[in-house]
Formats: structure tokens, sequence, C-alpha cells
């Protein structure tokens, strides 16, 4: 007798208590239950955000991949959904995989790699597609797999599909692999009706050759999206990929595998015009990144989501309540003097916005941000007149355990030792070059953001604090003004009972 995956993953649901956790974020997407990695199928459907996301129920007594689902009409509450695409077909039997969705004529198309293991050495992926029309009942396509093999002269190391539609009304498909020499690449492909696939090569970069040839030995979740500028009227081509097993000689790139980007302008098989390539999140998770598709010729920001945590990196102490990781906030993305910008997306409409009791200056005694203490989920926006040479700093949690950040030198060093969950203890990044520093911090029970000067830089860590007492304080070597824009706090709303979806 086959087993109900559908139903088994509904009562390790409803057996959870993941909810319970004083860990559980309030506002970013987490897992009701196990393991969350990679988004997946984001989409805006008749006003509806959907985070579809890898998601392994049983995790850790049992590695099988569904995709979980999540909603919110304002990028900051989430309901969560049944499972919509579940690993029972030969094809995708042991994990549906990442992809993306496409919305054509009415239709969502949700494009994935099912994943199959013959035994521990062996692999096979097929590039799949589920269809809906409501994202409620989702179908499995009947012409599965679309694409059972891959090319010549790559391994079978050949996933996540990454669709979008082509100026000319045709179809493309970006996928990350590996060449048989053990090199990592993405993959192009091309179809007029999102069913029948022709390979047309490798991408390639002539204007940053390194990117060609021996650039890690495999490519995850590479995407082309079209980011507009922040101060011209132009669309940009937008290459967002997690090389494995690279070794950048210079700062960054200290993740078990790193996030990357390259500006440049998509012609044919050829990402033209680049510079660069750059890491697109400085913390110590941050992983496989993803923008919201839309409806054809729907206007709306690029927004992007992205798993906050790392492959191996599941030991947190969010698993003794049977559940670790979360995706990070929602951001819009805009490029500026040829780099990326990443600005939260985050509606404060339903929190308390405080107007009062804070700081306009911070000196050689630690000021205590009252407003905050003992709220575990907010968001505050202000900014500091630092020159490169002042030496200032932020402390959240208590004296035992905190995440201490600490502006020197022109260089941020971000301290997360003393926490639950110190892996990597200390990090330090150099800051953009600026004599007012802006700081949005984002604070969600034990998930941190930081962007600095209007989103050039941005920092993701887990931040597994004591739940009480709670602080926040900032202090300074010498006196210097701070004027705060923005603060809000996020308290806990009533649990929405999960919504039930249909598999035909």
């Amino acid at each position: 007798m086959e087993e109900d995956l559908r139903a088994l993953a509904r009562q390790a649901v409803e057996a959870s208590t993941a909810a319970s956790d004083p860990d559980y974020p309030l506002f970013h997407v987490a897992p009701p239950v196990g393991r969350l990695n990679d988004p997946n199928g984001l989409v805006v459907h008749r006003g509806v955000y959907h985070a579809f996301y890898q998601f392994s129920p049983f995790h850790p007594d049992r590695k099988l991949v569904y995709w979980g689902h999540s909603t919110s009409t304002d990028l900051t509450t989430w309901e969560h959904r049944e499972a919509a695409i579940i690993p029972d077909s030969w094809y995708d039997r042991n994990g549906a995989y990442s992809g993306n969705a496409v919305v054509d004529r009415g239709t969502v198309h949700l494009n994935y790699t099912g994943n199959v293991r013959p035994s521990e050495e062996e692999r096979d992926t097929h590039q799949c597609v589920v269809t809906s029309t409501d994202l409620v009942t989702f179908t499995k396509s009947p012409r599965n797999p679309l694409i059972p093999e891959p090319p010549h002269g790559h391994t079978r190391h050949v996933r996540d599909p990454q669709v979008w539609r082509d100026d000319d009304g045709s179809f493309r498909m970006c996928l990350g692999a590996q060449r048989q020499d053990l090199t990592g690449c993405a993959l192009l492909y091309r179809s007029p009706d999102l069913t029948t696939w022709e390979f047309e090569g490798e991408l390639s970069f002539p204007e940053t050759p390194e990117l060609n040839q021996d650039f890690g030995y495999m490519w995850e979740c590479p995407a082309i999206v079209r980011v507009p500028d922040a101060d011209a009227d132009k669309i940009h081509d937008v290459l967002l990929f997690c090389p494995q097993g690279i070794s950048p000689s210079r700062e960054g790139f200290k993740n078990i595998f790193p996030t990357c980007y390259v500006v440049g302008e998509l012609h044919g098989n050829q990402l033209r015009n680049t510079g660069d390539f750059h890491e697109l999140d400085r913390g110590f998770e941050f992983y496989a990144p993803q923008v919201f598709a839309r409806e054809p010729g729907e206007s709306g920001p690029t927004l992007m989501t992205a798993w906050v945590g790392n492959a191996s990196e599941d030991h947190q102490p969010s698993m003794e309540h049977g559940w670790v990781h979360t995706l990070s906030v929602i951001r819009e993305l805009t490029v500026k003097d040829g780099r990326l910008i990443q600005t939260p997306h985050l509606d404060t409409s339903r929190a308390h916005t405080v107007t009062t009791g804070l700081p306009g200056q911070i000196g050689p005694t630690k000021v205590e941000l009252e407003p905050l203490n003992g709220r575990r989920s907010f968001r505050a926006v202000f900014t500091v007149e630092a020159d490169q040479t002042a030496d200032w700093g932020l402390r959240l949690g208590t004296e035992t355990s905190h995440v201490d950040f600490l502006f020197s030198g022109g260089q941020l060093t971000v301290d997360r030792s003393t926490t639950r969950y110190p892996h990597g203890n200390q990090r330090t990044v150099t800051l953009p070059q600026t004599s007012t520093m802006t700081v949005e911090l984002i604070h969600d029970r034990s998930v941190t953001e930081l962007f600095l000067a209007n989103g050039a830089l941005s920092f993701t860590l887990r931040s597994y604090l004591e739940e009480a007492p709670f602080g926040v304080q900032m202090w300074a070597a010498e006196p210097l003004p701070v004027q705060f824009h923005d603060v809000a706090r996020f308290t806990p709303s009533a649990p929405q009972p999960i919504q039930s979806s249909r598999i035909q």
C-alpha cells in the first residue's frame, strides 16, 4: 500500500509545537513544522502574494522535500496553506526540488526539479511543471518530465529551473548545472508554450571571462531578473546565482556557499556589459534568492526574498520545537551605479508605531532604547551623523546574550558569539563611504536583518537571544547626532487554521 504523503504531512503539521516557540518569527515566513529552505514559485496572483518554499515536514527523521505554501496580502502577515507539490510521482519520488513561477493566460506554471535517487551514489533530475488557475488546486502535467535528461557535456546535477517570458512572447528557462569536467555553469532553454523546451546553450559572459570556465563546481538557483535603475529610465538584466566551491581573493564569500549577482544586458545566450560579480548579502545566513513573478503586463516593484540559512547548518535551537530556518523579509530591488540596492518591503500599518522616548544623541554612556526594550519583533529606521573614523555601536539582547553591531574605522563587525547559536562568532565587512549612515534594523524574535546606506549593504543572521529580559542599546566613543525616522513594534496575532489545497 502506497503512503499518503499529503496526509502524513498534514499529521506532522497538526502535531507541531513550532508556533509556541518564543523564537518563532512574527512576520517572516517559517515552516509550520520541520525544515524550510529555498523560496520557490514566488508569485503575485489576484492581489495575493504566494511564497512557496522547499519544505521537509519530517525533518530530521526523513529527508523528503515538498513545496510548502504561505500567502499574504501585505508581505508582513503570512498564513500557512497545505503543501502544494507532493513528491509522489516516479519522477520526483525523492523530492520536489526548487523552481519558480510564471503566469500565462491566467494559469500559474510552477516549474520544479524532480529528484530521484536510484542509490546513494546515483541521481536523476527531471524538469517538471505543476499548473493552477486558483493556487488552491494543483495539477501535475501529464507530460512530466518536460526535460528528462541533461544536455550532452553536463552531469545529472542540473536543477532549479527559473522561467520567464521573453520580449518576443516565447519563454526562456535558466537552469543551474555542472559540466562533465565538474565546473559550474547556467544553461538556457527556450519554449513557445511552456511545455516543449529546446536547449540553447550555456550562459556566457564576454566581459567577465572568469565566470565562463572554472567558477566553482556547481551553480545553484541561477535566475535572470529584470531590475529598474534607481536614477534612470532603464531596466537591467541581473543574474542572481549561487556558485558552489569558489574562493575569491577579496573580502566576503565566507558562507559555506555564497550568493552572488552580476548586472548586465542579456543578448541571446550572452550577458553583456557586465562588471564584476558581487556578494548579495554579507551576513552569516543567506542563500537561494528569488523574485516574485507577476501577471503579464502587471506593473510593480521587483521584490525578492531568500533563504535565511545555509546547507548543513540545521542544528539550531529551534529544532527543540521541531522547526528550522526562515525566509528573509521581502526586499525591493533597484540598481544604482552598477550595484544592487535592497530596500525592505515591510508593512508596519498593523504594528505599534513609536514616536517618542528615543534619543537625539548617543555618546560614551550607553543609551537604552526604551520603546524597544522587551520587544522582540520590531523595525527601526534611523540616521547617525558619523564619518568613517567614528566608533559607535548597537547591542541587541542582554549583557550575557547579545548581538553586537560595532562601527569603527570604516568597518562593521557583527558579533553573535554570546548567543544560543554562535556559529561563525563574528564577521567584519567594509562599510559604504558616507558621512551620514542610514540604518534600517529589522529584528523578528530570532531573525535579524541590517540594511545600511539606503540599502547599499545588507547583513542577515539568525540571532537566538535570551527570551527575557530583552533590550536594545546604543553607544558612541564621542557624542554623535542620531535621528529616528520610523520605529514600529510587532505583536503576535491569533493563529490561523491551515487552509487545504488539492492535487489533481
